[in-house]
């Protein structure tokens, strides 16, 4: 037994010094401290690092096919009214949807920003008992009321009741409605009084968009879009007014869901027209990105870049449609966010290089200083250092 256990210290690469041999100095001790402080902020260092976890960020070919594109906005218009406000989405494939109103809120606000209660409908508008019937008369007690749609009936059974549906009506007629006070829904509701009204207001309108995923553009403009000769127009003339201020505020715009490090470059973006007419356009191009957190859950989102540009008109008249216009495309490539934790036979190493690396580190430098301080000494004692 004693033989075994003198061959196992025989194998022991660490001889040890009887401390009658051991000699402290005062640069060994700052040393040791120096280098005991250094080990433990480096260890405090590593332990972070362990317990958070890292992101890898990887860059693959976006090969998804047939999604849609989720666009979450908040946007204010200190100077264009609710009622005369709208929104259009159309994209390269052909889809367009006119007026979007689903999905959408719009608050009346003043020209302090504070939100105005909802106004019932119908204030300000003339009374008239009795709407002009389709057939020409004036609607009696025993009859069902059908509004004439003006010549944009769809066909012999089309009624317009109201004010929007004679605007819908032209519309998809593709005509401008030019003089709301000889439309008998309009006069009877009071549409112009109501514009009127609420002039010096501002809108703010937030809500979501859900699109085709490829290149496309959706904007807030006055009025209601239609087709005429395959151009995509607004009906400006209903509201009587020469210029439209499109001065906005863009509270929050993402395309997809929020996701931790995403940076929206246009949120609390502020702009202010300066001239009477134009067109401010934000061409957006869209990244394609997937996050996964620690646990595994997968969140499917999208970064995008911006660039801007105002397109002025010349005075009188209108080159381009007065609004916001936001031109996006999408990026061929995909950025994949994935959190890892350190594993933990990672964190011993690191652990075991820091211990090692700084105590051979401060060895070799204790050794450098003893051995020069020793022959500095010497020389003094033989009178050779000068």
């Amino acid at each position: 037994m004693d033989s075994f256990i003198g061959k196992i210290r025989n194998l022991d690469v660490y001889p040890k010094i009887n401390e009658d041999f051991y000699s402290r100095t005062l640069s060994g001790g700052v040393i040791t401290l120096a280098s005991s402080i250094i080990m433990t902020l480096l260890f405090i260092s590593e332990l972070q690092l362990y317990l958070n976890a890292v992101t890898e960020t990887k860059l693959v070919v976006d090969t998804s096919r047939g999604e849609t594109l989720r666009i979450n906005f908040d946007i204010t218009f200190p100077a264009l009214p609710c009622s005369i406000l709208s929104v259009d989405a159309m994209d390269i494939s052909g889809e367009q949807h006119l007026d979007i109103r689903h999905d959408i809120i719009k608050k009346r606000i003043d020209a302090l920003g504070n939100v105005i209660e909802t106004r019932k409908e119908g204030i300000g508008a003339p009374t008239i008992d009795r709407p002009l019937q389709r057939h020409g008369g004036r609607l009696e007690h025993n009859e069902t009321y059908c509004g004439s749609c003006y010549g944009a009936e769809g066909s012999d059974d089309h009624c317009c009741n109201t004010c929007e549906d004679v605007r819908e009506a032209y519309r998809k007629k593709g005509w401008a409605l030019t003089n709301p006070d000889q439309i008998d829904q309009c006069k009877r509701e009071g549409f112009l009084e109501k514009i009127k009204d609420e002039e010096g207001e501002g809108c703010n309108m937030y809500g979501f968009l859900e699109v085709n995923k490829v290149a496309g553009n959706f904007h807030f403009a006055p009025g209601k879009s239609f087709q005429q000769s395959n151009v995509h127009v607004h009906d400006l003339l209903t509201f009587q007014k020469d210029s439209y201020n499109i001065s906005h505020k863009i509270n929050r715009l993402t395309y997809g869901e929020y996701f931790p490090g995403v940076v929206n470059p246009l949120d609390g973006v502020t702009w202010s027209q300066e001239t009477p007419h134009g067109m401010y356009q934000y061409f957006i191009k869209v990244v394609p990105t997937v996050y996964t957190d620690v646990s595994g859950h997968t969140i499917q989102s999208n970064q995008f870049s911006v660039t801007e540009h105002f397109k002025g008109a010349d005075v009188g008249r209108f080159q381009s449609i007065p609004g916001v216009f936001f031109f996006y495309d999408l990026s061929p490539i995909k950025v994949t966010f994935t959190e890892e934790h350190v594993s933990f036979l990672h964190f011993l190493t690191n652990v075991c290089a820091i211990v090692g690396g700084v105590f051979t580190v401060s060895g070799i430098l204790d050794t450098f200083i003893y051995h020069g301080q020793k022959a500095i000494k010497k020389k003094m004692e033989l009178g050779k250092f000068s």
